[in-house]
């Protein structure tokens, strides 16, 4: 009987998770990768990968296939995510954004989530942001943000009687190509990001945020910002 904990990634053909893949095959974790893109890693008995677009309408049911045939899964970490400086020309994009960011996650959370409720264990997390705030630099991500912090803290209460941990990892910058903005204060390496959500595995927090000095300038611009909405 094979006896290694499953994990599900979505959103791991490159940069956070692409790198924790590697880091939970490393610990032994037999891990299930999904991505819009095929994955760069080499086909080995621990690892198993499916092309799946988080944001078209067959994705939940082609999760549901993988899940059949992979899960169930003790882990689920959701890292999809897409972001970039704001076109006001280009509104047709916030929907796609939305839609990767926030509703992808809550479509991944109803194939994996429900056998977990019936084994009373499991763990879902999601990569949120520090950035989950209004901005004129970037509304649609920040919206996308904001919606996946508040469901993931209202999930978190509603299924940990039952047995299951959600967390939310709100990170700053992270060295990866979504880190486009000009100015990246306290930005961090993404094998340092690896060690935060490794930790919240460990810890299973309801919400982690890193780093905090991040969060301190976050809360600054976001009243700042509700400032301007005032005087607007």
């Amino acid at each position: 009987m094979d006896t290694k904990r499953r994990a599900m990634i979505v959103g791991n053909s490159d940069g956070i998770g692409l790198a924790l893949t590697r880091r939970l095959l490393s610990l032994g974790y037999q891990v299930s990768g999904v991505s819009r893109r095929p994955s760069p890693l080499t086909a080995q008995p621990a690892y198993s990968h499916a092309v799946l677009d988080v944001a078209i309408s067959s994705y939940r049911e082609g999760l549901a296939a993988l899940h059949e045939l992979r899960g169930p899964f003790d882990i689920c970490i959701y890292c999809a995510a897409i972001g970039e400086p704001f076109d006001a020309d280009e509104l047709a994009r916030a929907g796609q954004v939305i839609r990767v960011n926030f509703v992808g996650a809550a479509e991944t959370a109803a194939v994996v989530v429900t056998p977990m409720l019936q084994a009373g264990a499991g763990h879902f997390v999601a990569l949120s942001s520090i950035g989950d705030s209004a901005t004129a630099a970037a509304p649609s991500y920040s919206a996308s943000k904001a919606g996946l912090s508040s469901w993931l803290g209202g999930l978190a209460l509603a299924l940990r009687p039952r047995g299951v941990h959600v967390t939310n990892v709100r990170l700053g910058f992270v060295d990866t190509k979504m880190a486009k903005a000009n100015v990246r204060p306290m930005m961090i390496s993404v094998e340092r990001a690896v060690d935060v959500i490794c930790d919240c595995l460990d810890k299973k927090p309801a919400r982690r945020t890193y780093p905090l000095a991040m969060q301190l300038l976050g809360t600054l611009l976001s009243v700042l910002t509700t400032i301007r909405l005032w005087l607007t």
